[in-house]
């Protein structure tokens, strides 16, 4: 990268998204005449909004896609330049954008985000959903589709499940379970009746559920359908181009063609074989499809459970992984295994005065005990607003210690119209067999499970209205030792947060 520099700034942010316009905001807040540069390829930004701490650790925000306009009126002294980064040069600590134009920085932050992992980047028949754009490309292909496969089994698969209305759904999961990044087989089980839409029944509840469900064969699968007069829930006036944040399908009608409500048939432990036409079909005489898939389709996918599928278009949404492809070359990073820019404490990567936050980096500090990465939008604001700050710090020359959101994992989303808050070790992860779960469950009203190691809690899943989010995350952070409540720690009739105020 031998041309000259246009002009160098004291901080460089690449990214528009949650992380990278995080940090930007937090440098600017605390370096208020600070030169700092964003670089970013659209036209829109990812904003947080309607900010609210619900309790230590956690935190409640819609994610907005606003004009970047409104990021510059907000801090005159910040330069947007609107171009992909073509490359990185990190020893001479500049940046080459697509447009060809190069700029230096004293400190650089790679908020890079994460791309779809696509199932088939070449079929024109396989929709993959990271953006705004792809989420109105997908409403725009649903209205006309009567049977459509979604693939993956994270977030945006559970949402988009039971979102769509009006057209046949296959749904093709590698787990045994739905939403296997998020619950155990027990929380599934709570969540799959909500796909038959049943006005919910409120029974008392018990005060421990043992779960004998048997697990589903490799290959098997379980259909639901939901009656066309069920209720259906509202969608809300739709919010001005509201970005691909918790509530991504918020105002976008997600509607197909056929007149029924829902549909859905759960493929368990399976992925994909392959992806081919109606014309590859007729020419691969040892495909064999079952009849209701006769007829021709303008794809068929088949399933390593042997099973074969016709569909209108396939939807990819088996997650993402880091964004690092344009800021490699003739650098050094360090990666991590899932290809993640290795960062410290700090945020700091491998390379001098880079520092990286989001999708994009792996944490490869020691952790807590209670703390795991995920790559969810609460974690892509969280580091970015902490990089923000060691940057601010670095330059100051002020100490900065590991935030404490670090402390304990927490996240608060919305499943199947049901609120959903995860904390610390929610599934147990790492703890091998030195363990004990506590179950209460009430049909169609809310699942608690809570995760007990050497007689205290480190982890729990709430779903539903539980009121006991702020109780458990005090129970989890100051360790204490539970043995003596036994199972009375769920007893429905003793009000919890009285016990241990």
């Amino acid at each position: 990268m031998a041309a000259r520099k246009e002009k160098t700034f004291r901080f460089v942010i690449v990214g528009g998204g949650i992380a990278g316009v995080t940090c930007v905001e937090q440098l600017s807040s605390q370096i208020p005449s600070a030169d700092v540069a964003l670089i970013t390829a659209g036209l829109h930004i990812k904003a947080v909004t309607n900010y609210k701490q619900v309790s230590k650790t956690l935190e409640e925000f819609d994610v907005e896609e606003q004009p970047s306009s409104v990021l510059a009126e907000k801090f005159p002294d910040l330069t947007i330049i609107h171009s992909a980064v073509k490359s990185l040069c990190t020893q001479s600590h500049s940046v080459e954008t697509a447009d060809g134009r190069v700029f230096g920085y004293e400190k650089l932050c790679i908020c890079g985000g994460g791309r779809p992992k696509l199932l088939n980047w070449d079929s024109p028949h396989v929709l993959g959903i990271r953006d705004t754009d792809s989420a109105q490309d997908l409403q725009k292909k649903l209205s006309r589709a009567k049977r459509i496969v979604v693939v993956g089994n994270g977030g945006i698969a559970l949402e988009l499940v039971y979102e769509v209305e009006g057209c046949e759904v296959i749904w093709a999961v590698k787990d045994k379970a739905i939403g296997n990044p998020f619950f155990d087989a027990g929380a599934a089980q709570f969540l799959i009746p909500s796909l038959q839409v049943d006005k919910p029944e409120l029974a008392a509840p018990c005060k421990r559920t043992r779960y004998t469900t048997e697990e589903p064969e490799p290959g098997a699968s379980q259909t639901f359908t939901a009656d066309r007069n069920a209720r259906r829930r509202g969608s809300g006036p739709p919010e001005a181009g509201s970005a691909l944040g918790p509530d991504w399908h918020e105002g976008i009608v997600l509607r197909g063609a056929e007149q029924v409500s829902r549909r859905v048939s759960v493929e368990y432990q399976c992925e994909v074989e392959k992806i081919f036409t109606s014309a590859e079909l007729l020419d691969s005489p040892q495909q064999t499809i079952g009849a209701e898939n006769e007829g021709s389709w303008p794809v068929y996918i088949q399933l390593t459970n042997g099973k074969t599928f016709g569909c209108d278009f396939v939807v990819s949404a088996t997650g993402v992984v880091p964004n690092t492809e344009p800021f490699l070359h003739g650098n050094n990073f360090a990666l991590a295994d899932d290809g993640g820019l290795q960062v410290d404490d700090y945020m700091m990567t491998s390379e001098p005065d880079v520092y990286a936050a989001g999708d994009v980096c792996t944490a490869c500090w020691e952790h807590s005990a209670l703390w795991q990465q995920m790559r969810l939008w609460t974690q892509a604001r969280q580091m970015g607003w902490y990089a923000g700050r060691c940057m601010a710090a670095h330059v100051l020359a002020e100490p900065i210690e590991l935030d404490f959101c670090f402390e304990l994992f927490s996240h608060i989303t919305k499943f199947f119209n049901y609120k959903v808050v995860l904390l610390g070790k929610f599934n147990g992860q790492g703890l091998g067999p030195d363990q004990e779960l506590l179950l209460r469950c009430t049909k169609g009203r809310e699942y608690v499970k809570v995760v007990l190691s050497g007689g205290r809690m480190v982890g729990a899943v709430l779903i539903g209205e539980t009121d006991l989010e702020e109780t458990f995350e005090n129970l989890i952070l100051n360790q204490m030792d539970l043995t003596p409540y036994g199972e009375e720690l769920l007893n429905p009739n003793i009000d919890i947060e009285d016990y241990f105020d």
